[in-house]
């Protein structure tokens, strides 16, 4: 009777978890007579029903206990494939008004431990503790805004960030689109981090050199300085240094955006070996803007002299004419050094040369951009005198092709820094904490001034055409980032910023004595 009820018992208990039992339970009903069968049939019933929970559990979803009729199945959303931000450029031509729901939040977390999946950030490259150094101004006193207004004398626009939304207040046009792409650049960074570049106001010059005189806010009864955004500094300024517009394209001289062309100088590197190339220093650009750039045309090859350089005029606009034919920037690694020299400031140029594997030789500056600071002699360039360029010069090549596994390591460091360290999402990861760190200052709430006027992704791209155009849509940050920013390295201190600056300058005074060493030489031989 027992046994009866048992097998009804088990019978009506038929679930998702073991009704295939069932059928193998009325199976072994004439094994279940007596308690000993019962017994032996019993453990090896539940043997097997262990066995096939285990395996139903390990495949089947998690069930969650709830009052509702059906279970509710949890699932995690995977982050490897990152949601996109449309360019709704229909919806704009209709309109004429930035999309209401453009995303102003993410759903990425400062603390990873809640998202394991979530790939850690890596620590920041070395020059972004430059960020510190270049808002220590004001450290003390803080951004007031009546400090940003006095900005407005030399400044191209003023930016507001507001709730994740960028506005935009143009004052004057700058050279060529300068200003076009700086704007573009900061909106792909607002779609890379939607919500995460906090509310801000600042002013941006986009003219090549400083203007911020730091003897002008030097001494005990000094104001606070203007504070004021632009592309390079000096070390007798205190502008606040931003990755320039090329970043995203330079239209009016075919210049792919960085991301684009940091691939193709990398492929370029890979044409020709570097012991292969043709051993002089090589330089092409225009003279115009500067006396320094027209005093390096003296160092060419000659039928008198031969300095160890090939320097060339570019014509701009025989290029436009003819299409850049000549101006592939990925076509130029072919040389075993390349010349690096100031134009009216610093000159974009600095990344397409050091990414060439080719040994750098840098004329003297007197300019800094965001990046170059971390630079250090001898290790990822050669440094050339600009007071005595051609000698320079022939000293170093002549240095370079009897070092030449030396020779090689510092092309090799300078574009393993630019490949690495430079690649865009360094660039937004920069801009990130220059923000953050410039809006830490901020002693007002940020407001949206009257003239401003609202700016997103369709307000740019579905207007442009041609070129610019082109640049925008191959520059679009597609949707948010599936990281967080890098992790800001500790600002310098007292002894720790002057051990740089005493190592770059010991490694320049070492090849200036090299140098000396070797003319000496020369002039004994000759």
């Amino acid at each position: 009777m027992r046994e009866n009820e048992n097998m009804q018992r088990l019978q009506s208990q038929r679930c998702y978890l073991y009704g295939p039992f069932a059928d193998t339970i009325l199976m072994l009903r004439p094994f279940m007579k007596s308690p000993a069968r019962f017994s032996a049939v019993f453990v090896l019933l539940f043997l097997l029903f262990g066995a096939f929970v285990c395996t139903r559990l390990l495949n089947a979803p998690i069930l969650v206990d709830t009052s509702a009729e059906e279970p509710i199945i949890t699932t995690r959303t995977s982050q490897k494939h990152p949601r996109e931000i449309p360019l709704n450029c229909t919806a704009y031509d209709l309109a004429r008004t930035c999309p209401s729901n453009y995303p102003t939040s993410t759903t990425i977390t400062s603390h990873p431990e809640q998202d394991p999946d979530r790939p850690l950030p890596p620590t920041c490259p070395e020059y972004f503790r430059w960020i510190h150094e270049d808002l220590r101004p004001w450290a003390h006193t803080g951004i007031t805004r009546d400090m940003i207004q006095r900005a407005k004398r030399t400044a191209n626009f003023k930016l507001v960030i507001v709730n994740g939304k960028a506005y935009v207040e143009k004052y004057q046009k700058s050279f060529q689109t300068r200003d076009v792409f700086t704007m573009w650049g900061i909106l792909q960074l607002l779609r890379r981090y939607p919500g995460q570049v906090p509310d801000l106001e600042l002013m941006f010059d986009c003219v090549d050199w400083p203007v911020i005189s730091s003897n002008d806010y030097s001494g005990p009864n000094a104001t606070a300085p203007p504070p004021l955004f632009r592309y390079c500094g000096d070390d007798n300024s205190l502008d606040i240094v931003f990755p320039d517009w090329s970043f995203w394209g330079w239209a009016e001289i075919n210049i792919k955006p960085w991301e684009v062309l940091l691939k193709d100088l990398e492929e370029g590197n890979k044409r020709k070996r570097w012991i292969d190339r043709a051993p002089y220093a090589y330089w092409k650009g225009n003279p115009s803007v500067a006396a320094t750039r027209q005093d390096l045309l003296k160092c060419n090859v000659s039928d008198q002299q031969d300095w160890n350089a090939r320097v060339y005029a570019q014509d701009w606009l025989r290029e436009s004419s003819e299409g850049y034919k000549q101006s592939d920037l990925a076509s130029q690694c072919v040389d075993r050094y390349k010349i690096y020299i100031e134009g009216s400031a610093w000159s974009v140029s600095d990344k397409y040369i050091l990414a060439c594997d080719s040994v750098t030789l840098i004329v003297k500056p007197r300019y800094y951009d965001f990046f170059t600071r971390s630079l250090m002699p001898v290790h990822h360039y050669w440094p050339i005198k600009d007071d005595d360029k051609c000698r320079s010069i022939k000293f170093a090549v002549d240095w370079g092709n009897s070092h030449k596994q030396k020779a090689q390591a510092i092309g090799k460091a300078a574009s393993k820094l630019i490949q690495e360290e430079l690649k865009m999402d360094y660039v937004y990861d920069y801009m990130f904490h220059l923000l953050n760190e410039y809006a830490k200052l901020l002693q007002f709430k940020p407001t949206i001034p009257q003239k401003a006027i609202e700016l997103c992704s369709e307000a740019m791209a579905c207007q442009a055409q041609g070129t610019e155009k082109k640049f925008m849509m191959e520059s679009m940050v597609k949707g948010p980032a599936v990281s967080n920013p890098c992790t800001m390295p500790p600002p310098y201190g007292p002894a720790s910023l002057f051990a740089v600056l005493r190592r770059n300058a010991n490694s320049i005074k070492q090849v200036e004595t090299w140098e000396k060493k070797y003319w000496e030489n020369q002039s004994k031989q000759s």
